[in-house]
């Protein structure tokens, strides 16, 4: 059974000049479990689609489901991470993962258990009561990520999560946070505009046209159980035939 399930999915936005469509009749189902990265030219709506996977934006006409469930709004099967870690700068670490659990009233005794766990496992014990301003890019990244794990969501929605980062921190945290994510047998979405990025961390590609975007291209990619990792897999030889297959799609949108 589809973990995910987007059918007819149009939106169009309105202005006082007319009308403007974003999405074209995207239909997608996504696996439990499965890494999933769409990419596509800039400005075509990848993170408008995003949101409307979130519930945060309502689609012009066509359904997004989770485990055949409607989404309409909120839903706390989905967790949402941002470009920026959004760390609240006057909380430590311990604080800031433990902040939506303590919103939703749900800060127990069991939950606190597993936030612990959570940050040993993950190498943040150390640094629970450090400020966000003494943390590395990669550790305030993995912090945004644990205080999403806390919530224990089902699916996970990666809005370009390493953008923010200098290349060389986010080869390193793109390979410890999938780890992460394969840990917890969550599954992924994520929008990028780097493609190599969707490449070492996913098991399809969505390859969207220019705006009104439509599904493009689906690519299936596979590597060798030698090739475990995003570092491993850029050193695979097929690397660069991906690569170049999800290249020519986008330049072709750019004639």
């Amino acid at each position: 059974m589809s973990k995910v399930e987007l059918k007819g999915v149009y939106m169009n936005y309105h202005t006082l000049t007319g009308e403007t469509s974003a999405l074209s009749n995207i239909n997608l189902s996504v696996e439990t479990g499965e890494f999933l990265s769409i990419v596509g030219p800039s400005g075509c709506g990848k993170s408008t689609l995003l949101n409307i996977i979130a519930g945060l934006l309502k689609p012009s006409q066509g359904s997004v489901m989770v485990d055949r469930e409607k989404i309409t709004g909120y839903s706390p099967k989905l967790g949402y991470m941002f470009q920026r870690d959004h760390l609240f700068e006057w909380l430590n670490v311990m604080e800031n993962i433990s902040l939506g659990l303590k919103i939703q009233h749900k800060l127990n005794e069991e939950n606190k258990l597993k936030i612990d766990s959570l940050i040993k496992k993950y190498n943040l014990w150390d640094f629970r009561s450090h400020m966000p301003s003494e943390l590395s890019g990669g550790m305030r990244q993995r912090t945004a990520l644990i205080r999403t794990l806390s919530l224990d969501p089902e699916v996970l929605l990666l809005d370009e999560p390493f953008s923010a980062l200098d290349f060389q921190t986010r080869l390193k945290v793109s390979d410890e946070i999938y780890k992460i994510i394969k840990n917890e047998g969550k599954t992924a979405i994520m929008v990028t505009h780097d493609i190599s990025e969707a490449i070492s961390t996913s098991n399809r590609i969505i390859v969207l046209s220019k705006r009104p975007a439509n599904i493009k291209k689906i690519l299936e990619v596979n590597f060798g159980p030698e090739h475990n990792s995003p570092l491993k897999r850029r050193e695979a030889p097929e690397f660069r035939l991906y690569f170049n297959s999800i290249w020519e799609e986008l330049d072709l949108n750019d004639d």
